[in-house]
């Protein structure tokens, strides 16, 4: 028998192994810093004065005073599922919880100079559903997280003008558990006709044999840059870019679980000798241990896209700040991935993507109370990059809609806690459970039911200035 195809699909889906939903477009994230998300993540033409300005805005980092330090996390639920247009069947994902962290310091050197660090997860989440899931032929789980390490350094120019930026390094790891259609596999070549499928042989399409674990790793590096100003007393502008990072997955490898089919040959198939009957699940084992079933590596690339954001601020009404963003993402180098197996007789596997650039606006409003305290609210609109025909179980990505809302106590003069809340609306959207083996097949020819998503995202950050 011959099971090849699986192999090739299966790092492919692993390294498109995106979230199933975020504040961000693709699989990015934007859960970076408590007072940020509050604000809508309206935070680089105004940008929130402690060390999270490192990634928002690392010019802002000069206009620290002392040294900074924020360190949290958000915890980010998703709700998901699948309706069929077939059966009308629903089916729940079963995404667990996931929490991103970040860690931020900057130091102010001079009145001039500051530096610093950044730790943070800007890509990253799950994708997952309930074994009886009929997509999990594309992917029962898929799983990505990227974390950046961002030294900084910030120069004041002047009392109104900031440049800063520095290096990154990101660190990217990828899984996918994905089950294997039994019926779509070549069980025999017969001479004069050619190679005969399980589902020729009575196979029942979806009769899961296998189960395979993929998980790889890359590091790659990359730039941020940024500038802020004070145009007058009440309004400030600032502009931040991120650049793309290209992960080079050299040492992908996938295992292979037997699933119990509890079948049986019948007469005259053409896999056993003489065409005897046989328990099909003896017949199978052989290919996870000397077939094709075996242990497979393989390499390719995928492009963290790069990001462009520009933002205003305004503080002409008492204690009010009110601060406006637009970002720019670059998802249209996500067009297509190659996937390049160590052994040659696999070849190459291509999945079509075809996403174009998008972008997001963003709004946000700050009020400090007398007591010092900070109430937030905000709103971001957020465009998907993806194609009707790239909407799968792996990333069912849709236009989203962020509600925002969060608060700062303070506690004496250095320590402050900021807490903030984002729930993330989508409308649904049509998308597949099947494969898409050429460009030429559109999103009415494969889409075969609705997605529907949605998030509730919960932040919390501890700052001290000392």
């Amino acid at each position: 028998m011959s099971v090849h195809r699986f192999t090739r699909h299966c790092l492919a889906a692993a390294l498109l192994a995106l979230p199933a939903t975020a504040a961000a477009q693709g699989f990015g994230l934007n859960e970076i810093g408590s007072c940020a998300i509050g604000r809508g993540y309206a935070a680089t033409g105004s940008p929130c004065a402690d060390a999270s300005t490192i990634y928002w805005n690392p010019a802002y980092a000069a206009a620290l005073k002392g040294n900074s330090l924020v360190i949290g996390g958000a915890s980010i639920d998703v709700t998901g599922a699948f309706t069929r247009d077939s059966s009308l069947g629903h089916y729940p994902g079963a995404v667990p919880v996931s929490y991103p962290p970040h860690l931020f310091f900057n130091h102010r050197q001079n009145d001039q100079w500051s530096w610093g660090l950044g730790v943070y997860v800007p890509y990253g989440l799950t994708s997952q559903w309930n074994p009886d899931f009929p997509g999990r032929f594309l992917a029962l789980k898929a799983s990505i997280k990227t974390l950046y390490f961002q030294p900084n350094i910030a120069w004041k120019i002047n009392d109104n003008w900031m440049i800063g930026g520095g290096p990154i390094i990101g660190r990217s790891d990828v899984e996918l558990i994905q089950s294997v259609d039994l019926s779509s596999q070549v069980a025999a070549v017969e001479p004069g006709i050619g190679p005969v499928t399980f589902g020729q042989l009575g196979i029942a399409q979806g009769t899961e044999f296998a189960r395979g674990t993929l998980k790889g790793s890359a590091y790659s590096y990359g730039l941020s840059l940024g500038f802020f100003g004070h145009l007058n007393d009440h309004w400030t502008v600032g502009g931040r870019y991120l650049s793309s990072l290209n992960f080079n997955y050299k040492n992908g490898k996938a295992t292979f679980q037997q699933i119990q089919t509890g079948l049986t040959l019948a007469q005259g198939n053409p896999i056993v000798p003489g065409g005897q009957p046989a328990p099909l699940d003896a017949v199978l084992a052989s290919q996870f241990t000397s077939g094709a079933l075996v242990s497979q590596g393989g390499t390719t690339e995928l492009v963290h896209p790069d990001q462009a954001e520009v933002g205003v601020g305004y503080t002409g009404f008492d204690r009010w700040l009110l601060s406006a963003d637009y970002a720019w993402i670059g998802w249209k180098r996500f067009h297509q991935l190659d996937i390049h197996f160590d052994n040659p007789a696999l070849g190459t596997h291509t999945q079509y993507e075809d996403y174009t650039n998008s972008s997001a606006i963003r709004l946000g409003a700050q009020y400090t109370a007398g007591n010092n305290w900070q109430y937030r609210v905000g709103f971001a609109g957020v465009a998907t990059p993806a194609p009707d025909v790239t909407v799968t179980p792996i990333l069912p990505d849709q236009d989203r809609a962020n509600y925002t809302a969060g608060l700062g106590i303070p506690f004496g003069k250095s320590l402050t806690l900021d807490a903030s809340y984002a729930y993330v609306w989508t409308p649904g959207r049509r998308g597949r459970i099947v494969d898409r083996p050429s460009r030429s097949l559109t999103a009415a020819q494969v889409n075969d039911g609705v997605f529907t998503l949605s998030a509730s995202i919960i932040s919390i950050s501890l700052k001290a200035s000392f």
